[in-house]
């Protein structure tokens, strides 16, 4: 897909978040914006080279319970557990592994709002409920248990881009 625009208030917000847990996140090359102000039927998962300024983008679902009434948007976000709902915040990619959905990544959670990321698995997996042919179906992706569910054939992409120790900023601009 075509990189879609974004509000550049976010692109800020996330550049803080970079500097703020600079510590913490070893790769600063590159990071992933998740911009949950657009709808599940545009391409709002973001990856942004910071060195070279190159930007690409894909499909991201959300949480369930960030989304009660199955609109495409996501109405609200929960650090909670048993929520079902997508967290905001900065997050630190981490370990792959091989579980429920497949090859996953985990997530750690740098923030207040989404420091349970770990603890509710919290992860980036592929999903056939993320696939664009669902989107072309019903106008919308389906929705995670609060995980950054991307299309089953994108994954490779992800975790090429993002691989361990990087950035990934998931807020509403």
């Amino acid at each position: 897909m075509a990189p879609a625009s974004f509000d550049p208030t976010l692109l800020r917000k996330a550049l803080a978040a970079l500097d703020r847990h600079a510590g913490a996140v070893v790769h600063r090359d590159r990071i992933a914006i998740v911009d949950f102000s657009a709808p599940s039927s545009e391409a709002r998962l973001h990856f942004l080279d910071v060195i070279k300024g190159e930007r690409s983008s894909l499909l991201v679902a959300h949480g369930a319970g960030s989304d009660p009434g199955h609109t495409g948007f996501l109405q609200r976000f929960s650090n909670d557990f048993g929520s079902n709902a997508s967290s905001e915040g900065a997050f630190l990619t981490s370990d792959y592994y091989v579980g429920k959905h497949g090859r996953s990544q985990r997530l750690a959670g740098l923030d207040p709002t989404n420091d349970n990321a770990r603890g509710r698995a919290i992860v980036i997996h592929s999903a056939w409920y993320a696939n664009a042919d669902i989107l072309a179906a019903h106008g919308k992706l389906g929705r995670s248990q609060g995980c950054f569910a991307v299309g089953e054939h994108e994954l490779d992409r992800v975790f090429g881009f993002l691989g361990e120790g990087r950035l990934l900023y998931a807020a509403k601009a």
